[in-house]
């Protein structure tokens, strides 16, 4: 009788062991595609369809108000390009004034490191807003 109350308490406790890691497990695995899905850029498209379907569900738009609200956005993003367009020339000097002062930092060996770096980080941005439709 001892030996059976034994095995069943292992029993139980493989069960509830196997049970934990399971559950670590998974959560690990469906966390981490949440978490990427979260992470995923959207396109300025994907992200204007999705603000306009939410608009439009929620506030129940007429037609005309649609017109108005896609009118407004598309005003708001030409003013928004404009914007860094006059912005680009001081944004870019302040970028070449940050590698300037970091190089400065450095010995010859690293700002090769840091040269390759910079054209890698560049390439990568060139590729996500080539994805992303830019």
């Amino acid at each position: 009788m001892k030996r059976s109350s034994l095995s069943l308490v292992l029993s139980l406790l493989i069960v509830f062991a196997s049970g934990v890691v399971v559950g670590v497990v998974g959560d690990r695995w469906l966390g981490r595609a949440q978490r990427a899905e979260r992470k995923a850029p959207r396109t300025p498209e994907e992200y204007r369809r999705a603000y306009v379907e939410e608009m439009n569900k929620r506030l129940k738009l007429s037609a005309e108000q649609l017109r108005q609200l896609n009118q407004i956005l598309d005003e708001t993003r030409e003013q928004f390009r404009l914007l860094r367009e006059k912005q680009r020339p001081e944004v870019r000097a302040l970028q070449e004034a940050q590698t300037e002062k970091i190089n400065a930092i450095l010995d010859p060996v690293q700002r090769e490191e840091y040269a390759r770096m910079r054209k890698e980080r560049e390439e990568k941005r060139k590729r996500e807003e080539k994805e992303r439709g830019h």
